[in-house]
């Protein structure tokens, strides 16, 4: 049996993010206020929208997706500070960093974000358990008995294949 989460509408589905911290999967941290300076190298590149700069972030910094919450006020922070501009481009809000914020990056130096082999490896494996997670969602849908006793007979299979592999690293 998957495990579910029960939403605000009653629905069960799957979140992959906090709440696998218990199973053993962390989202990567960083320092406070390391992200202001994370936005700025992407900036560094070419203008770019906030959805874009949040995936950009997953791109370089290995798997490390930041929530708009806190993507946003940064923004709004850095703009107030004159280290980026922002302007309306076709009704998204554009980001541009400004000689202030190259200043800025010049000054720190070079500190890139740090991701560990480990946790790249982690974010590929939860990738996996993701796609797994649908194709049985989407395969459970309308089959028959004889259809789900297989797909749980697959599942229960791989998670004792997995628990070999582990019991001989």
């Amino acid at each position: 049996m998957l495990l579910g989460v029960k939403n605000m509408r009653g629905k069960y589905g799957f979140r992959f993010g906090p709440a696998f911290a218990r199973f053993g999967y962390e989202a990567p941290r960083m320092k406070r206020g390391d992200i202001k300076f994370l936005l700025l190298e992407v900036l560094k590149d070419g203008p770019k929208h906030g959805y874009d700069i949040i995936g950009e972030f997953e791109t370089r910094f290995h798997g490390y997706r930041p929530s708009p919450g806190s993507v946003y006020p940064t923004l709004q922070m850095l703009e107030e500070g004159g280290f980026v501009t922002g302007q309306e481009v076709e009704g998204k809000k554009v980001y541009t960093i400004t000689d202030a914020g190259l200043k800025l990056l010049e000054e720190r130096g070079e500190k890139p974000f740090e991701g560990s082999p480990r946790r790249e490896k982690t974010v590929e494996l939860w990738k996996s358990l993701g796609k797994l997670a649908m194709a049985v969602t989407e395969g459970s849908r309308n089959a028959d008995d004889e259809v789900v006793n297989k797909m749980a007979e697959i599942l229960d299979r791989a998670r004792r294949d997995i628990y070999s592999i582990l019991s001989e690293a």
